[in-house]
């Protein structure tokens, strides 16, 4: 994880962006050049607010509509990260009166699973 921005649920997810887009650039030192965003974020607005941190933003999406379930390209990697978070009870519903205390303890269990992994890592097959 890179960068997290909690916001109310009364908040448009496309007015953010540029402030998201900012916190990945700080943290990743200006070497993001491209995010992979779901349906949510279609229109020159959440792409030109990207752009002006230089990430340009790819909406996943299907070319022709489908019906029933269809795997979409790079949306695995979003949802295994919402899976692992559902790991830690207190995220499993969203308990918090803060944005903060949420956002926190969304780093504090993305810390644990790392770290979980790099040990595994390190004690080889």
């Amino acid at each position: 994880m890179l960068a997290l921005h909690v916001t109310p649920a009364t908040a448009d997810d496309r007015a953010e962006v540029g402030r998201l887009a900012q916190a990945v650039q700080a943290s990743a030192g200006s070497s993001v050049d491209l995010a992979y965003v779901d349906q949510g974020y279609p229109g020159r607005k959440a792409a030109d607010a990207a752009q002006a941190h230089g990430i340009e933003l790819e909406v996943v999406k299907l070319a022709e509509a489908k019906r029933g379930f269809v795997l979409l390209p790079r949306r695995w990697v979003v949802e295994r990260s919402f899976a692992w978070a559902t790991r830690f009870q207190r995220l499993v519903k969203d308990y918090e009166r803060y944005a903060s205390t949420l956002a926190d303890l969304h780093l504090v269990a993305f810390a644990c699973i790392m770290l979980k992994q790099a040990a595994q890592l390190a004690a080889g097959p």
